[in-house]
Formats: structure tokens, C-alpha cells, sequence
């Protein structure tokens, strides 16, 4: 079985996550490194030498993943599951708190984040659901168990609390959209995400009503026409939801005011977005993202060159060798960096999105396009974020930030699904 895994295994793959992970060891030392005491990138006074002894912890991980027997991972999936809300539930009474967060555990000195890993038997554990021949996504029963299974882990890290990590869980949404989802489910809560960002930008709120109005209208006049004709049935089915995105528009700024719904600072990180005369208060959120910009546009074409970053040397980017990590990138590498970059990640999720397509265990097929979601919503939301585009919350960017947690979670993530990609013909069709 060794054999096999070694002779099938996907290289092209192997190689993107080598080269990413690389880059992410070489900016993390970038991103610490000080000219007046410079030390060599092995040393274990600074993140990347202790990055280094992540990086080797991942090869023992590899490896073990490797001499595993391939059925074991659907197998053990709702185990796995199981054990990974107990950790959840264990550190909200016995972790160490961290930034407001009691989200890690620590075995002396060596921090662990249950949340990071809580991606891997979620995706286990919802990848065995959904492969159940009898499960069908159109009956709210089967719908509800599936949300329930992404939920619970969710509201768990929610507690912590930790909005970043729980956002992440949406990604899961993508993979039940592909195994026969309502649109709805996706079309309904952007309509809502849209509309409560419009209604914070647009003031007086009379203007965004109007508008909706227009837009309801123009949409009766399209359907009337290619229908021909009029009818009442079209007006409810496009007056009703137009009336509700109105009633939830104007209780837009009640949502936002209450300290019971958004934090003090999570309102600050969407303010500094939208909202060019910031009050007092909010400056340094809006400093730490105007210096992720200076430090991303300053790289210009070619970037600064290696070790160079004059914005990342003297600690104007805030978490830069985690969360802004891509900061360090775009200033020392510029535009050609950042496009690299960018590249080797979509080739990467295109890769994996192709490996789950071709596997015959539908359970194989699933949990490949898990993977693929949650690298996707952290690559997304990660350089939206650095780039001014989202409001700062806490995620990384895979196999690239500083943390043992997180790449020991994507990297199990991404060889688990290699191992069941090495012995796909050994299945037949399910």
C-alpha cells in the first residue's frame, strides 16, 4: 500500500505545496529579520526557526499519513468528528488566552489551536454525511443534520471567540452547493451581506429604498416581457423578497449599533472601510490597514528585493509575519511577487478541484472539494483583507503564515486527499 501511494501520488501538487510552503519560510524570516542583529534563518530566537520545526513536524505528520490504510479516513470520519468538539468544548474551560481569545492550548511552551484542525474533521466528518447514498440536500431533515455538522463546531469557536475561524465554516456551503444545493442558499445571503454593507455606504437610507424600488420594477418589466404578460403570482414573487431586503436595509444601523451583535472593534475594522472621517477611537484600526497598503503599493512592479522592505523592517505592519504576511511579499517582490503568489494558488485549489473530480469514492470526491473550499475562503479572505478589501479579522494565509497549528492543519487537509487520490483505482464507482 506504501508503494502505491508513492507511485500514484499526485507531484504536481506535491511540488505547488513545497513552493508555497518555501515562500511562506523565507517571508516569515523576512518579515523578522532585523539588519543591526541579523541571525541565520535556523536559529530559534525568532519565528522562522521555530517555522523550521513546525515545517519538520509536518513531514512526521506526511509520513504517518502515508502508511495509513486509505479506508481508514471515512471510516474513522464521525470519530474523528467527535474528538475534535471535545478539544473545542475542553478550551473554552482549560486554554490559555491569547489577543481576547481562549482558543490555544499549551503544552509547555508548544501552542496548539483546536480550531485550525476543527477544518480537517469537519471536512471528515461532513465528507461521510454527504456520501451516504440515502442522504438527499432537497429534504430539510438531511439539510439540517449536514448544517448541524458544520454548526456545532462553529458556534464552539464562535465562543472563543473567534470570528475569524468561524467565518471560514461558510466555505463548507460551496462544497453542499456542488452536491446539489439550492442556488438559494448562496443567492439569499449575499442578497442580505450586500444590502447590509449598502445600507451603511448609502445615506439617507431613502436613497437605497428608492433604489431597491427602481431595481424591483425594472425586474417586474424584464420577467412581464419574456413571459408576455403580467401577472399577480410575478408581482409576490418579486415583491416579497424585494420588501424584506427593505425592512432588513432599514434595521441596518440598529444591527450595527448593538454591542449584543458586534463587538466595539469588529464595528471599527468595518468603519475604517466605508467611512474616511474616522473618529478618534478607531485610528489605529485604520492605521494598521493604511500601513498593510503603503507596504503592499510601495513594492511597485519589481519590489524592493529580498530582505529590503524598509515598511516590514521597521514594524509598521501590524502581525506581519502571520495574518499580513502577504504584506512582506508585495513589498519586497512587488507586482511580479504578488502575481507568483497568487499563480501557485490557484493553481494549487484548480488542482485539487481536478483531483476530486476524477475520484471514484464519492466520499474521496466530497471531502477533495472541502479541501478546496477552505484554502479558497483563507486565500480570499486573507489578501481581500491585507489589501483594504475586507474588514481585518484573524486568517492566515495557508502554508504561507507563521503557526504550527495552521500548517499542520492544511497540510493534513491536503494529504489526506493525496492519499485517497493514490489509491483511487483501487475503488470502484459509488
Amino acid at each position: 500500500m506504501r508503494n502505491q501511494t508513492l507511485r500514484y501520488i499526485d507531484w504536481l501538487t506535491v511540488f505547488l505545496y513545497a513552493a508555497l510552503v518555501l515562500i511562506g519560510l523565507l517571508s516569515i524570516y523576512s518579515a523578522v529579520y532585523a539588519p543591526q542583529d541579523p541571525k541565520p534563518i535556523y536559529s530559534l530566537t525568532h519565528a522562522a526557526g521555530k517555522q523550521l520545526l513546525w515545517i519538520g513536524g509536518t513531514l512526521l505528520i506526511i509520513t504517518v499519513i502515508f502508511f495509513m490504510d486509505y479506508r481508514l479516513f471515512e471510516s474513522l470520519g464521525y470519530i474523528a468528528y467527535g474528538v475534535g468538539v471535545l478539544l473545542l468544548a475542553l478550551v473554552l474551560v482549560f486554554g490559555v488566552k491569547i489577543g481576547g481569545a481562549r482558543a490555544w492550548f499549551d503544552f509547555g511552551g508548544i501552542r496548539l489551536q483546536p480550531a485550525e484542525f476543527a477544518k480537517v474533521f469537519t471536512s471528515l466528518a461532513l465528507a461521510k454525511y454527504l456520501s451516504n447514498k440515502e442522504v438527499r440536500l432537497n429534504r430539510w431533515r438531511d439539510l439540517l443534520i449536514a448544517f448541524g455538522i458544520i454548526g456545532l463546531p462553529a458556534l464552539l469557536i464562535l465562543l472563543q471567540p473567534d470570528a475569524g475561524s468561524t467565518l471560514v465554516f461558510a466555505a463548507f456551503v460551496l462544497v453542499m452547493f456542488r452536491e446539489g444545493l439550492s442556488p438559494l442558499f448562496l443567492i439569499i445571503p449575499a442578497l442580505f451581506g450586500l444590502t447590509f454593507v449598502l445600507a451603511l455606504v448609502i445615506q439617507p437610507i431613502s436613497y437605497l429604498l428608492f433604489a431597491f424600488l427602481v431595481l424591483a420594477a425594472l425586474l417586474i418589466a424584464l420577467l412581464s416581457y419574456l413571459n408576455k404578460g403580467f401577472s399577480f403570482k410575478l408581482l409576490l414573487v418579486v415583491g416579497i423578497p424585494t420588501l424584506i431586503l427593505m425592512g432588513f436595509a432599514t434595521s441596518v444601523d440598529t444591527i450595527f449599533q448593538s454591542d449584543k451583535i458586534l463587538k466595539p472593534h469588529q464595528k471599527e475594522r468595518i468603519l475604517v472601510l466605508i467611512d474616511e472621517n474616522i473618529d478618534k477611537e478607531a485610528r489605529r484600526s485604520r492605521y494598521n490597514l493604511q500601513q498593510s497598503k503603503i507596504a503592499i503599493g510601495s513594492g511597485g512592479f519589481a519590489g524592493k528585493g529580498y530582505l529590503q522592505g524598509t515598511q516590514t523592517k521597521f514594524n509598521f505592519v501590524p502581525e506581519q509575519q502571520t495574518d499580513f504576511i502577504f504584506c512582506t511579499i508585495g513589498e519586497e517582490f512587488g507586482w511580479l511577487g504578488s502575481m507568483t503568489l497568487i499563480t501557485l494558488f490557484v493553481a494549487l485549489m484548480s488542482r485539487i478541484v481536478y483531483i476530486a473530480e476524477r475520484q471514484k469514492l464519492r466520499f474521496a470526491r466530497i471531502y477533495g472539494y472541502c479541501v478546496a473550499s477552505i484554502l479558497f475562503m483563507h486565500f480570499t479572505l486573507n489578501l481581500a483583507m491585507t489589501m483594504g478589501l475586507f474588514p481585518v479579522v484573524g486568517i492566515p494565509l495557508p502554508f504561507i503564515s507563521y503557526g504550527g497549528s495552521s500548517l499542520w492543519a492544511f497540510s493534513t487537509l491536503l494529504f489526506i486527499l493525496l492519499k485517497l487520490d493514490a489509491h483511487r483505482n483501487q475503488i470502484f464507482w459509488t
